[in-house]
C-alpha cells in the first residue's frame, strides 16, 4: 500500500477515462461535472494525466496537440486546463497536469541518483507509484472535497496502460465511496442502417474491465437521443445501473454541456456514489443566463484573427473562447474569421476588408511574421480596432519601426534560433526593436497601468496580474522615439518595467499586450480587453451608420 494515501485526507477521487476514440470531450465533461459540483458549494480540484512522452506542451506544435495553455505558476500544459479554468472560474497549477514524459523523467532522475538502492526500475511499481504521487500531491496542495482526474487518450492505448493501472491500484486501496470511475464512450448512429449502435461502448467497457476497472458511470456521446430501450441494453451488457447511463448528446455550444449534464443528473449520481453531501442546493442561474444570452445576441460582429495556425480551431482556443465570453457581455454574436498570416503576406490585405476588428495572435518562429506585420499596418492605417497578443505586440513594434519611424535596419529581419522556441527579431546589428530575454518568461506577473489609457479604462484598475509566454520583448531604448511618433506605453511590469501594453494615440482602439489576456477570461468574468475591443467596434459601427 502506498504511503501517499495519507495525503488524500478524506478527499474523494473521480477518474474520467475515454473509450473508442479520442476527442470525445473528456475535458469538457470533467469541467462540466466540476461546474455542477461547485454550484452545490463543493470545492473541486482538477487534474489532467497525459500519456504523451513530451515533458510538457511547450515544444509541441499546436497542429499536433492544440493550444499550449499556461498556468499562473508557469507550466506549459494541455488546452484542457483552459476548459477547467473557464468552467470553474478557478486557477489550476503545475500540480494540475502530469505527462508520461515528466513522470518517466522523474523516475529516471531518481534512479540515476541511486534512490532505488539497486532495485530494477519497472513500470510497476515505480512508474505507477509516481503517477499516484502526482495525484496525491494535488490532494495535499489544497483542501478540497473531490478531485476530478482526466486521463488523456483512450483506454487500450499502449501509453495509457500505466495510468489505468495506477487508477486500479487506487481503487483497490481506497474505500468504494472514495474513488469512482466515469467512462466516456461513443454511441454512434449509422445512417445506412438508421440505427444507434451500442457495440463500440460494450467493447470499450470490456477493455476497461480487462484492466481491472469497472466503471461506475457511463457517459454516452451521441448524435441522437438515447431511448429507454437503448439505455437498458447498455446498462445490462455493461453491468451498470440504468440511471448511471448518461446521455451526452451533441450541443451547439460547449457551455450548454453543464446544463445538459444537470438534466441527466450526472452530478446526482456522482454525489450518491461518493456519499458526498452538497453544501447548498444547486444554483445554475448565472450559467443559464449566460447560455440564454449566448443564443440570442442583438448584433453580429466579424472579427478577423491573424495567425499562423488558423487551419486548426484548437490552436488558439482560449482566444476564440474569450471572444465568446466578451460577445455575451456585449450582447453580440462574434463571427470569427481565421486569417492565415502567410496568406496576408502573399496576397496583401484584401481579406481584411470584410472584418469589423482584428486580433493578431502569438506564435513562435519566423513563418507568418511578415503577414502579421502587414495586417497590423492595415489596422493602423485604416483605423481598424485591433488587439495584438504577445508576438502581436512585437510585430506591431516592427511595423511601427518600418513604416512610421522608417528605421533602416527595421526592414531586415533575422532568424535567431533557439532549441525550444525559435523566434524572429529585427536585426540586432542596427535598429533592433525587440530584444531577447534571459529565458522564456512563463506564468503570472503584475502589470502597472497608466491612468487615462484605454487599458486603464478597460480594466478599471491601477494594477493587474496577467500570464506570459514569450522570450523576446520590446527594447526600451526606443521608447522615447516611438512615443514622439504616437506610440504610447500604457502598461509596464510592476517589478522591472518591461513594456507590457502599448497603444496608438491617434487611433480608435489599438492595444497590444506582451502577455496573454485570453488565459484569464471565463464565461462569467469576460476579460476586460476583449470586452473593450468589442465595445469600441460596436461604437464605430454605430457611428458609421448615423
Amino acid at each position: 500500500m502506498s504511503s501517499n494515501t495519507s495525503a488524500a485526507n478524506g478527499t474523494k477521487f473521480i477518474f474520467i477515462t475515454g473509450g473508442v476514440t479520442s476527442s470525445l470531450g473528456k475535458g469538457i465533461l470533467a469541467a462540466s461535472l466540476a461546474n455542477l459540483m461547485q454550484a452545490r458549494g463543493l470545492r473541486v480540484l482538477m487534474q489532467k494525466l497525459d500519456p504523451y512522452l513530451n515533458v510538457d506542451s511547450g515544444t509541441m506544435s499546436p497542429y499536433e496537440h492544440g493550444e499550449c495553455y499556461v498556468t499562473e505558476d508557469g507550466l506549459e500544459t494541455d488546452l484542457d486546463l483552459g476548459h477547467y479554468e473557464r468552467f470553474t472560474g478557478r486557477c489550476t497549477s503545475r500540480h494540475s497536469c502530469a505527462t508520461a514524459g515528466s513522470i518517466y523523467q522523474s523516475v529516471i532522475g531518481q534512479e540515476r541518483k541511486g534512490h532505488f538502492l539497486g532495485k530494477t526500475v519497472q513500470l510497476v511499481p515505480h512508474i505507477t507509484e509516481e503517477i499516484k504521487r502526482r495525484i496525491y500531491a494535488l490532494a495535499a496542495s489544497e483542501k478540497s472535497d473531490a478531485i476530478i482526474v482526466e486521463v488523456g487518450g483512450s483506454v487500450g492505448d499502449m501509453e495509457a496502460l500505466p495510468f489505468i493501472e495506477a487508477i486500479r491500484q487506487m481503487r483497490y486501496v481506497h474505500l468504494p465511496d472514495q474513488c469512482i470511475s466515469i467512462h466516456l464512450t461513443l454511441v454512434p448512429f449509422l445512417k445506412a442502417a438508421q440505427e444507434i449502435k451500442t457495440k463500440p461502448t460494450q467493447h470499450a467497457v470490456r477493455l476497461l474491465q480487462a484492466a481491472g476497472i469497472h466503471p461506475d458511470v457511463l457517459v454516452c456521446r451521441t448524435e441522437r437521443p438515447l431511448s429507454v430501450a437503448i439505455r437498458q441494453k447498455i446498462a445490462l451488457l455493461c453491468n451498470v445501473p440504468q440511471q448511471a447511463v448518461i446521455e451526452a448528446q451533441d450541443v451547439d455550444s460547449i457551455y450548454e454541456v453543464p446544463l445538459h449534464m444537470q438534466a441527466e443528473k450526472l452530478d446526482v449520481q456522482v454525489l450518491q456514489k461518493l456519499n458526498l453531501k452538497p453544501v447548498h442546493r444547486l444554483d445554475m442561474t448565472a450559467w443559464q443566463r449566460f447560455v440564454e444570452r449566448l443564443k440570442s445576441p442583438k448584433k453580429t460582429l466579424r472579427i478577423g484573427m491573424v495567425g499562423k495556425y488558423t487551419a486548426l480551431p484548437d490552436a488558439d482556443r482560449s482566444v476564440s473562447e474569450a471572444l465568446v465570453h466578451a460577445g455575451v457581455r456585449c450582447n453580440v454574436r462574434v463571427v470569427l474569421e481565421p486569417i492565415s498570416a502567410e496568406d496576408t503576406s502573399e496576397r496583401g490585405c484584401a481579406n481584411l476588408n470584410a472584418v469589423d476588428a482584428l486580433i493578431v495572435v502569438g506564435g513562435f518562429g519566423e513563418r507568418g511574421v511578415a503577414g502579421k506585420v502587414e495586417a497590423i499596418r492595415h489596422a493602423r492605417t485604416h483605423k481598424l480596432p485591433m488587439l495584438g497578443i504577445c508576438l502581436g505586440l512585437q510585430c506591431a513594434a516592427i511595423e511601427f519601426a518600418q513604416n512610421v519611424l522608417q528605421l533602416q535596419g527595421a526592414a531586415s529581419m533575422e532568424h535567431v534560433p533557439d532549441a525550444a522556441h525559435p523566434v524572429v527579431v529585427l536585426s540586432e546589428t542596427q535598429h533592433a526593436v525587440t530584444q531577447k530575454g534571459g529565458s522564456t518568461r512563463l506564468g503570472a506577473s503584475s502589470c502597472r497601468l497608466t491612468p487615462g489609457s484605454k487599458a486603464h479604462q478597460a480594466y478599471q484598475a491601477d494594477q493587474v496580474v496577467e500570464r506570459h509566454r514569450h522570450r523576446y520583448e520590446f527594447n526600451r531604448v526606443y521608447t522615447e522615439s516611438f512615443a514622439k511618433a504616437g506610440w504610447f506605453v500604457s502598461g509596464v511590469d510592476a517589478q522591472d518595467g518591461i513594456v507590457e501594453i502599448i497603444e496608438l494615440k491617434n487611433h480608435p482602439w489599438f492595444v497590444c499586450t506582451q502577455f496573454h489576456p485570453e488565459f484569464n477570461s471565463s464565461p462569467l468574468r469576460p476579460h476586460p480587453l476583449f470586452v473593450a475591443l468589442l465595445e469600441a467596434t460596436c461604437s464605430l459601427r454605430s457611428n458609421a451608420f448615423r
